[in-house]
Protein backbone atom coordinates (compact mmCIF):
# COMPACT_ATOMS: atom_id res chain seq x y z
CA UNK A 1 0.00 0.00 0.00
CA UNK A 2 1.38 3.33 -1.07
CA UNK A 3 -0.27 5.03 2.28
CA UNK A 4 -1.34 6.83 -0.51
CA UNK A 5 -1.02 10.32 0.79
CA UNK A 6 -3.57 8.84 3.84
CA UNK A 7 -2.73 10.25 7.23
CA UNK A 8 -5.53 8.28 8.80
CA UNK A 9 -6.90 4.78 7.20
CA UNK A 10 -8.91 2.10 8.72
CA UNK A 11 -8.15 -1.08 7.26
CA UNK A 12 -10.56 -3.77 7.47
CA UNK A 13 -9.09 -7.58 8.01
CA UNK A 14 -10.68 -10.45 7.53
CA UNK A 15 -10.12 -13.04 10.31
CA UNK A 16 -8.70 -15.33 8.09
CA UNK A 17 -5.91 -13.25 7.59
CA UNK A 18 -5.26 -14.80 10.97
CA UNK A 19 -6.24 -18.66 10.63
CA UNK A 20 -4.33 -21.75 10.48
CA UNK A 21 -3.83 -24.16 7.54
CA UNK A 22 -7.51 -26.02 9.29
CA UNK A 23 -9.42 -23.06 7.85
CA UNK A 24 -9.79 -22.32 11.71
CA UNK A 25 -8.21 -20.76 14.71
CA UNK A 26 -5.00 -18.42 14.79
CA UNK A 27 -1.64 -19.10 13.35
CA UNK A 28 0.81 -17.35 14.66
CA UNK A 29 2.98 -17.31 11.65
CA UNK A 30 0.03 -15.14 9.91
CA UNK A 31 -0.20 -13.08 12.79
CA UNK A 32 3.54 -12.08 12.89
CA UNK A 33 3.45 -11.79 9.05
CA UNK A 34 0.18 -9.57 9.32
CA UNK A 35 1.76 -7.38 11.71
CA UNK A 36 4.61 -7.03 9.69
CA UNK A 37 3.11 -5.62 6.53
CA UNK A 38 1.04 -3.09 9.31
CA UNK A 39 4.11 -2.01 10.37
CA UNK A 40 5.56 -1.28 6.68
CA UNK A 41 2.39 0.56 6.53
CA UNK A 42 2.54 2.70 10.08
CA UNK A 43 6.45 3.08 9.50
CA UNK A 44 5.39 5.28 6.49
CA UNK A 45 3.48 7.57 8.90
CA UNK A 46 0.16 6.25 8.69
CA UNK A 47 -1.75 6.50 11.85
CA UNK A 48 -3.63 3.09 11.63
CA UNK A 49 -7.18 2.08 12.88
CA UNK A 50 -7.96 -1.82 12.38
CA UNK A 51 -11.22 -3.57 12.60
CA UNK A 52 -10.63 -7.57 12.15
CA UNK A 53 -13.53 -10.37 11.67
CA UNK A 54 -13.79 -13.14 13.59
CA UNK A 55 -14.72 -15.69 10.73
CA UNK A 56 -11.47 -17.79 11.52
CA UNK A 57 -13.15 -18.90 14.58
CA UNK A 58 -17.18 -18.29 14.17
CA UNK A 59 -19.35 -16.77 11.84
CA UNK A 60 -22.67 -15.77 12.78
CA UNK A 61 -24.79 -16.08 9.49
CA UNK A 62 -23.17 -19.89 9.43
CA UNK A 63 -23.80 -20.50 13.08
CA UNK A 64 -27.32 -19.33 12.38
CA UNK A 65 -27.80 -22.14 10.00
CA UNK A 66 -26.50 -24.36 12.38
CA UNK A 67 -29.53 -24.40 14.65
CA UNK A 68 -28.32 -20.66 16.95
CA UNK A 69 -30.31 -18.00 17.34
CA UNK A 70 -28.84 -15.04 15.39
CA UNK A 71 -28.19 -12.70 18.14
CA UNK A 72 -26.99 -15.40 20.06
CA UNK A 73 -24.28 -16.21 17.07
CA UNK A 74 -23.84 -12.65 16.36
CA UNK A 75 -22.69 -12.03 20.10
CA UNK A 76 -20.17 -15.10 19.80
CA UNK A 77 -19.03 -13.81 16.47
CA UNK A 78 -18.47 -10.57 18.52
CA UNK A 79 -16.32 -12.33 20.93
CA UNK A 80 -14.25 -14.12 18.75
CA UNK A 81 -13.46 -10.70 17.13
CA UNK A 82 -11.83 -10.02 20.57
CA UNK A 83 -9.85 -13.06 20.68
CA UNK A 84 -8.26 -12.11 16.94
CA UNK A 85 -7.66 -8.39 18.34
CA UNK A 86 -5.49 -9.38 20.95
CA UNK A 87 -3.70 -11.78 18.83
CA UNK A 88 -2.85 -9.03 16.25
CA UNK A 89 -2.07 -6.90 19.06
CA UNK A 90 0.49 -9.21 20.61
CA UNK A 91 1.66 -9.47 16.82
CA UNK A 92 2.18 -5.51 16.46
CA UNK A 93 3.69 -4.99 19.62
CA UNK A 94 6.38 -8.02 19.45
CA UNK A 95 7.33 -6.43 15.88
CA UNK A 96 7.86 -2.92 17.45
CA UNK A 97 4.69 -1.22 16.83
CA UNK A 98 2.72 0.49 19.88
CA UNK A 99 -0.92 -0.43 19.80
CA UNK A 100 -4.05 -0.38 21.67
CA UNK A 101 -7.43 -2.55 21.43
CA UNK A 102 -10.53 -0.79 21.83
CA UNK A 103 -13.19 -2.97 23.15
CA UNK A 104 -17.10 -2.79 23.04
CA UNK A 105 -19.15 -2.53 26.21
CA UNK A 106 -19.14 -5.68 27.69
CA UNK A 107 -15.99 -6.79 26.21
CA UNK A 108 -13.40 -4.43 28.13
CA UNK A 109 -11.36 -7.31 29.55
CA UNK A 110 -10.33 -7.62 25.92
CA UNK A 111 -8.84 -3.86 26.00
CA UNK A 112 -9.79 -0.50 27.18
CA UNK A 113 -13.51 0.84 27.07
CA UNK A 114 -13.96 1.84 23.38
CA UNK A 115 -13.97 5.89 22.76
CA UNK A 116 -13.54 7.54 19.61
CA UNK A 117 -11.73 10.42 21.47
CA UNK A 118 -9.29 8.01 22.88
CA UNK A 119 -9.17 6.36 19.93
CA UNK A 120 -8.09 9.31 18.45
CA UNK A 121 -5.61 10.31 20.80
CA UNK A 122 -3.95 6.91 20.49
CA UNK A 123 -3.54 7.08 16.62
CA UNK A 124 -2.40 11.22 17.22
CA UNK A 125 0.32 9.72 19.57
CA UNK A 126 1.10 7.19 16.47
CA UNK A 127 -0.02 3.98 18.24
CA UNK A 128 -2.22 1.48 16.46
CA UNK A 129 -5.70 0.62 17.60
CA UNK A 130 -7.82 -2.14 17.20
CA UNK A 131 -11.58 -2.05 17.77
CA UNK A 132 -12.89 -5.28 19.02
CA UNK A 133 -16.35 -6.26 18.97
CA UNK A 134 -17.54 -4.97 16.10
CA UNK A 135 -20.47 -2.27 16.83
CA UNK A 136 -21.70 -4.00 19.81
CA UNK A 137 -25.01 -4.92 18.68
CA UNK A 138 -26.18 -7.84 16.71
CA UNK A 139 -27.10 -8.37 13.19
CA UNK A 140 -24.63 -5.98 11.96
CA UNK A 141 -21.29 -7.29 10.35
CA UNK A 142 -17.65 -6.35 11.09
CA UNK A 143 -18.09 -4.69 7.93
CA UNK A 144 -20.47 -1.84 9.29
CA UNK A 145 -18.04 -1.83 12.48
CA UNK A 146 -15.14 -0.73 10.11
CA UNK A 147 -17.61 1.98 8.48
CA UNK A 148 -18.78 3.35 11.97
CA UNK A 149 -15.21 3.13 13.06
CA UNK A 150 -13.43 4.80 10.17
CA UNK A 151 -16.34 7.66 10.87
CA UNK A 152 -16.02 7.95 14.18
CA UNK A 153 -12.17 8.44 13.81
CA UNK A 154 -12.09 10.69 10.66
CA UNK A 155 -10.16 8.16 8.77
CA UNK A 156 -9.44 9.36 5.16
CA UNK A 157 -10.36 6.05 3.62
CA UNK A 158 -11.92 2.41 5.01
CA UNK A 159 -9.28 -0.02 3.37
CA UNK A 160 -10.54 -3.69 2.97
CA UNK A 161 -8.25 -6.39 2.33
CA UNK A 162 -9.02 -8.79 -0.56
CA UNK A 163 -7.63 -11.72 -1.83
CA UNK A 164 -7.89 -10.64 -5.45
CA UNK A 165 -6.97 -7.85 -7.37
CA UNK A 166 -9.74 -5.72 -6.84
CA UNK A 167 -13.62 -6.02 -7.16
CA UNK A 168 -15.61 -8.33 -9.73
CA UNK A 169 -19.57 -9.64 -10.09
CA UNK A 170 -18.41 -13.35 -8.72
CA UNK A 171 -15.84 -15.07 -7.10
CA UNK A 172 -12.70 -15.01 -9.60
CA UNK A 173 -11.78 -17.87 -7.34
CA UNK A 174 -14.61 -19.84 -8.30
CA UNK A 175 -15.60 -18.94 -11.36
CA UNK A 176 -13.48 -17.70 -14.44
CA UNK A 177 -15.54 -15.79 -16.11
CA UNK A 178 -16.11 -13.31 -13.24
CA UNK A 179 -15.90 -9.80 -14.69
CA UNK A 180 -13.53 -7.14 -12.78
CA UNK A 181 -14.51 -3.96 -12.53
CA UNK A 182 -12.47 -0.67 -13.36
CA UNK A 183 -14.31 1.63 -11.39
CA UNK A 184 -17.64 1.89 -8.95
CA UNK A 185 -19.73 3.85 -7.42
CA UNK A 186 -21.19 3.36 -4.20
CA UNK A 187 -24.88 3.09 -6.25
CA UNK A 188 -22.63 0.28 -8.48
CA UNK A 189 -22.16 -2.01 -5.09
CA UNK A 190 -25.88 -1.51 -3.91
CA UNK A 191 -27.51 -2.18 -7.23
CA UNK A 192 -25.37 -5.04 -8.54
CA UNK A 193 -25.41 -6.74 -4.89
CA UNK A 194 -21.95 -7.11 -4.76
CA UNK A 195 -20.37 -8.76 -2.21
CA UNK A 196 -17.35 -6.81 -1.74
CA UNK A 197 -19.05 -5.66 1.25
CA UNK A 198 -21.86 -5.04 3.52
CA UNK A 199 -24.57 -3.25 2.10
CA UNK A 200 -25.26 -1.15 5.52
CA UNK A 201 -21.93 -0.54 5.37
CA UNK A 202 -21.83 0.55 1.48
CA UNK A 203 -24.79 2.57 2.33
CA UNK A 204 -22.77 4.36 5.39
CA UNK A 205 -19.87 5.32 3.20
CA UNK A 206 -21.62 6.46 0.60
CA UNK A 207 -23.90 9.01 2.93
CA UNK A 208 -20.26 10.23 3.90
CA UNK A 209 -18.80 10.11 0.90
CA UNK A 210 -15.83 7.86 2.62
CA UNK A 211 -13.16 6.37 -0.11
CA UNK A 212 -13.15 2.06 -0.02
CA UNK A 213 -10.47 1.75 -2.18
CA UNK A 214 -9.97 -2.27 -1.94
CA UNK A 215 -6.42 -3.09 -0.26
CA UNK A 216 -5.61 -5.17 -3.92
CA UNK A 217 -2.65 -6.76 -5.49
CA UNK A 218 -1.14 -3.57 -6.64
CA UNK A 219 -1.00 -2.20 -3.21
CA UNK A 220 0.42 -5.21 -1.72
CA UNK A 221 3.30 -5.11 -4.42
CA UNK A 222 3.88 -1.56 -2.82
CA UNK A 223 3.99 -3.08 0.45
CA UNK A 224 6.87 -5.92 -0.91
CA UNK A 225 8.68 -2.81 -2.60
CA UNK A 226 8.91 -1.91 1.21
CA UNK A 227 10.39 -5.23 2.26
CA UNK A 228 12.88 -5.17 -0.13
CA UNK A 229 13.81 -1.92 0.95
CA UNK A 230 14.02 -3.16 4.48
CA UNK A 231 15.42 -6.05 3.55
CA UNK A 232 18.26 -4.06 1.90
CA UNK A 233 18.77 -1.84 4.59
CA UNK A 234 19.58 -4.57 6.70
CA UNK A 235 22.20 -6.52 3.90
CA UNK A 236 23.71 -2.41 4.77
CA UNK A 237 23.81 -2.87 7.70
CA UNK A 238 25.38 -6.20 7.93
CA UNK A 239 28.50 -5.12 5.09
CA UNK A 240 29.21 -2.15 7.36
CA UNK A 241 29.55 -4.33 10.44
CA UNK A 242 32.02 -6.63 8.29
CA UNK A 243 33.93 -3.44 7.14
CA UNK A 244 34.75 -1.86 10.60
CA UNK A 245 35.36 -5.49 11.68
CA UNK A 246 38.22 -6.35 8.71
CA UNK A 247 39.11 -3.01 9.79
CA UNK A 248 39.92 -3.30 13.46
CA UNK A 249 41.74 -6.70 12.16
CA UNK A 250 44.01 -5.26 9.99
CA UNK A 251 45.25 -2.19 12.71
CA UNK A 252 45.27 -4.95 15.21
CA UNK A 253 47.59 -7.05 12.13
CA UNK A 254 49.39 -3.79 12.11
CA UNK A 255 49.88 -2.90 15.94
CA UNK A 256 51.50 -6.59 15.74
CA UNK A 257 48.68 -7.66 18.10
CA UNK A 258 47.81 -10.22 15.16
CA UNK A 259 49.59 -12.64 13.14
CA UNK A 260 49.12 -12.61 9.16
CA UNK A 261 47.67 -16.01 9.43
CA UNK A 262 45.08 -15.13 12.31
CA UNK A 263 43.97 -11.76 10.31
CA UNK A 264 43.64 -13.83 7.62
CA UNK A 265 41.77 -16.43 9.05
CA UNK A 266 39.48 -14.28 11.24
CA UNK A 267 38.73 -12.10 8.45
CA UNK A 268 37.51 -15.84 6.60
CA UNK A 269 35.11 -16.60 9.30
CA UNK A 270 34.13 -12.89 9.50
CA UNK A 271 32.80 -13.62 5.43
CA UNK A 272 31.16 -16.57 6.53
CA UNK A 273 29.21 -15.01 9.09
CA UNK A 274 28.59 -12.19 7.20
CA UNK A 275 26.77 -14.41 4.26
CA UNK A 276 25.57 -16.51 6.83
CA UNK A 277 23.16 -13.17 8.02
CA UNK A 278 22.40 -12.23 4.42
CA UNK A 279 21.19 -15.50 3.25
CA UNK A 280 18.83 -15.24 6.46
CA UNK A 281 17.88 -11.76 5.55
CA UNK A 282 17.50 -12.67 1.77
CA UNK A 283 15.00 -16.10 3.32
CA UNK A 284 13.13 -13.57 5.35
CA UNK A 285 12.33 -11.01 2.36
CA UNK A 286 10.91 -14.31 0.36
CA UNK A 287 8.93 -15.55 2.66
CA UNK A 288 7.62 -12.09 3.56
CA UNK A 289 7.04 -11.47 -0.20
CA UNK A 290 5.10 -14.66 -0.63
CA UNK A 291 2.67 -14.26 2.86
CA UNK A 292 1.98 -10.27 1.54
CA UNK A 293 0.96 -12.03 -1.99
CA UNK A 294 -1.29 -14.45 0.13
CA UNK A 295 -2.96 -11.83 2.77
Amino acid sequence: MKGAGFKRVLIKLGGESVQGESGRGIDAGRVSSLAQQLKAVSGKGVQLGIVIGGGNILRGCEAELEGLGRETADRMGMLATGINALALRDGLERSGVECRVLAVSGMEKAGEPHSAAAAVRHMEQGRAVIFAGGTGNPYFTTDTAAAVRALEVGAEALLKATKVDGVYDRDPMKDPDARRFDRLSYEDVIRERLGVMDLVAVALCMEHRLPVPPLSEDRRRELVKVVHRMAEECRVTVRNERRKSREKLKAAEKAGELSEDDSRNAQAKLQKVTDTHIEKVDKLMAAKEKDIMEV
